[in-house]
């Protein structure tokens, strides 16, 4: 490991050296004096609730399909509709592949039963 200068590495885990200095003391203290925490304006604790209020009102909308976009793109009723569409694509995909077997199994029949009729 290079060494540059020769001393002490503070990244290393040691501790860096204090300046004994006590005008630096005083300037701290100066500093932590210094810092201002302004007043809250009259009746800001009440604002404050009157615009947490505001924000849970329901948005209105023009259309219907729009208040059923912000309905269903709510976190509590997101789950659900994913779980809504899912159960709908697997039944009707079930209805169709149903659907489907049927036809098949009746061409099956078919040109078994009479299989010079459909050349």
């Amino acid at each position: 490991m290079l060494n540059y200068g020769g001393g002490a590495n503070p990244a290393a885990g040691e501790p860096m050296k204090t300046n004994p200095n006590p005008e630096d003391a005083k300037l701290s203290g100066l500093l932590r004096e210094a810092r201002v925490s302004p007043p809250l304006p009259p009746r800001f604790q009440e604002r404050v609730w009157r615009r947490i209020e505001a924000g849970e009102t329901p948005a209105t909308s023009g259309s219907w399909l729009d208040a059923l976009a912000i309905l269903v793109l709510r976190p509590r009723f997101a789950c659900a509709t994913v779980t809504a569409l899912m159960l709908a694509g697997i039944v009707l995909g079930t209805r169709q592949g149903a659907q489907i077997a049927k036809q098949d199994a009746q061409a099956r029949y078919v040109a078994m039963a009479a299989p010079d009729i459909l050349r």
